[in-house]
């Protein structure tokens, strides 16, 4: 007695390692250059003086209370921490001008200290870190992207992306 089978034969293993690498090749991203304004300023963050002083990007969504990201002089973007405003020493540059989020994307040198403590953010249903602001000064207005998508700079999109600049 024969038994026949009704599969379907199967590829041979080299035609479907073949057709693996065609694929794979055809998905990889072509580089970009890199944009002019982001090497300007990753080398101006590497020639920056330390000190006791941070560097914060303002991110305002319509959505959302965090203030937006802080880092460290000398320290690239992607090292920043999205942070709380503690506003109880000095209040946050919009909320003076009593233009909330006017300021979104400017970039200030800040003045203060992270408390240590963690601050409950009721919108993302996340815990971030709070700084303790003692006085700024806007350094620019329309710094280049830290951004992959620029749609984050939209306060009315919900999206929070970290910095990769």
């Amino acid at each position: 007695m024969t038994f026949h089978s009704t599969k379907a034969p199967r590829p041979p293993l080299h035609f479907i390692l073949l057709l693996s690498v065609v694929i794979f090749v055809g998905c990889q991203t072509v580089p970009q250059p890199p944009d002019p304004a982001r090497v300007l300023m990753n080398a101006a963050i590497l020639r920056e003086t330390p000190g006791n002083y941070f560097f914060g990007r303002r991110m305002f969504k319509k959505d959302y209370k965090m203030w937006g990201w802080v880092r460290e002089p000398g320290m690239p973007w992607k090292s920043a921490k999205l942070v709380m405003m503690n506003e109880q020493r000095m209040i946050a540059p919009d909320r003076a001008s009593g233009k909330l989020g006017v300021d979104n994307n400017y970039d200030y040198r800040l003045e203060g200290a992270f408390s240590g403590d963690m601050v409950y953010e009721p919108a993302s249903d996340k815990f971030y870190p709070e700084f303790v602001l003692t006085g700024y000064e806007l350094i620019r207005t329309n710094p280049p992207s830290i951004y992959i998508v620029d749609k984050q700079l939209d306060p009315a999109i919900r999206i929070i992306n970290t910095p990769v600049e």
